[in-house]
């Protein structure tokens, strides 16, 4: 290997955005450009890592480059490399603002460097000349905010097409929906293999000044009933219930817009029966790796074949497919839906794939039970506490449910397929908690536990 693939297999493993990690690598490949020739250099380079088992992952890793060390730069070194003009200093890109200036100057002359091409949206102004700052809470991804104008999404994996992303933001500029941040522009990168479609590297849309996201208020609605032992949900000065309404309307919104702009049609007749198989398979898969989950599977193979056994006419289109409060921004006018990637473990194409709106009302809900519940990790045997946070987690999913009926005409709450949904949704969980927070577990347990027997 060169001694750049050298520095990056030992740099990448610690990166957040790093899905590989704990997995045994067989081998990396490396090719770059220089998007940037200026002072501090900037390289773009697409590494490929081959796995043990015989899968393989390409990431986009965009570097800058120094003659001497930056001592500002510490937190965002990946290493050094020798030459015969001396030593240079590599950096992640994405963490030195000196070098991100380029990204939107190229986006403005809508550029094509090497195998990179620039795609302005051309409908609004974009901030060329101004740096990047890294939002540095991100894992699959890296983003840049631009002042206050614009927001850049870096694409750390890459997989041929169109992300979801830029899609359906794409589509949904036709509507002038009031639920979303306006799209400013996108990033491609050719495919090495030829006729293969590009990969998506980056999407530049408006950046919302002065937001707040909806886990952050959701969890402080929280806290305000805790601090109040003597009052119900509904007394408490910071009731949430009147927000959760607003976004089941602006839920249904974009639900109601993704129809109108991109495919819409009824589900294939087997469509219940395939999606029921899929839910068992994923029980069964979790169930291997998270033991607990065995004394609820009986329930919740009874669910999934009572979804089997459906018939009602269900129509499949476009959503977002990883919907939770987290993607969602509360605006002095109203809610702003984020984040249209889908789940950035899934394959893009199966991201692609039209699904039910009940997926995301199903998201959305698993969110609440999350925001009343994530503070009872740490004092799980109060059964006050407890009693509490159910009384939240109702009263903001039913508001939720009925915000969404009062704007789409069609309750979802009233829908079988909604609680298998969410009982999948709380399966998935239950394996990310038991790999990466196991103190957590007892969130989606708890949930599965009435997933299960509700009838």
């Amino acid at each position: 290997m060169s001694a750049l693939t050298d520095l990056l297999t030992e740099w990448m493993p610690h990166q957040r955005w790093f899905s590989g990690k704990g997995r045994e690598w067989a081998g990396v490949t490396e090719d770059g450009f220089f998007l940037d020739e200026s002072t501090p250099a900037l390289s773009v380079h697409r590494v490929r890592v081959a796995y043990a088992d015989g899968a393989e992952e390409l990431y986009l890793v965009p570097l800058s480059w120094r003659d001497t060390p930056a001592e500002d730069l510490e937190h965002a070194f990946v290493g050094s490399i020798g030459g015969a003009g001396g030593e240079s200093y590599a950096y992640d890109a994405m963490r030195d603002r000196e070098a991100t200036v380029p990204w939107l100057t190229h986006l403005v002359a809508a550029s094509t460097v090497g195998p990179m091409h620039f795609h302005p949206a051309g409908v609004a102004y974009i901030p060329e000349g101004l740096p990047g700052d890294v939002i540095s809470t991100e894992q699959s991804n890296t983003s840049l905010v631009f002042g206050e104008t614009a927001i850049m999404k870096l694409f750390r994996r890459l997989e041929p097409g169109l992300n979801p992303d830029v899609e359906v933001h794409e589509a949904l500029r036709r509507t002038e929906n009031p639920h979303i941040a306006p799209l400013l522009g996108h990033v491609e990168i050719d495919d090495p293999v030829a006729g293969t479609e590009p990969a998506t590297v980056a999407f530049l849309q408006f950046f919302v000044p002065n937001a707040s996201d909806g886990w952050r208020l959701a969890t402080s609605s929280v806290r305000d009933l805790y601090a109040e032992a003597d009052l119900h949900a509904d007394e408490v000065g910071g009731d949430f219930a009147g927000e959760a309404e607003r976004l089941g309307e602006a839920t249904a919104s974009v639900h109601r817009d993704l129809a109108a702009v991109l495919p819409s049609a009824p589900a294939a007749p087997g469509w219940y029966a395939e999606l029921a198989a899929q839910l068992t398979a994923r029980l069964d898969a979790a169930t291997a790796i998270v033991p607990e989950l065995a004394e609820h599977a009986e329930g919740l193979r009874a669910l999934y074949a009572d979804v089997a056994a459906a018939t009602e006419p269900v129509t499949v289109q476009r959503v977002h497919g990883d919907l939770h409060l987290g993607q969602v921004l509360r605006t002095t006018t109203g809610w702003i839906v984020l984040d249209f990637e889908g789940e950035p473990a899934r394959s893009l194409a199966s991201r692609r794939e039209p699904d039910s709106p009940l997926r995301d009302v199903a998201g959305m809900l698993r969110s609440f039970d999350y925001a009343a519940k994530h503070m009872l990790v740490e004092q799980s045997d109060d059964p006050q506490r407890a009693y509490r946070a159910q009384e939240w987690a109702e009263r903001n999913r039913s508001a939720f449910c009925a915000g969404y009926a009062a704007a789409s005409g069609t309750d979802p709450a009233a829908s079988a397929l909604l609680r298998a949904f969410e009982a999948d949704k709380a399966v998935y969980e239950c394996v990310y908690e038991a790999r990466n927070r196991p103190h957590w577990l007892m969130i989606p347990l708890s949930s599965l536990a009435r997933l299960a027997t509700d009838g």
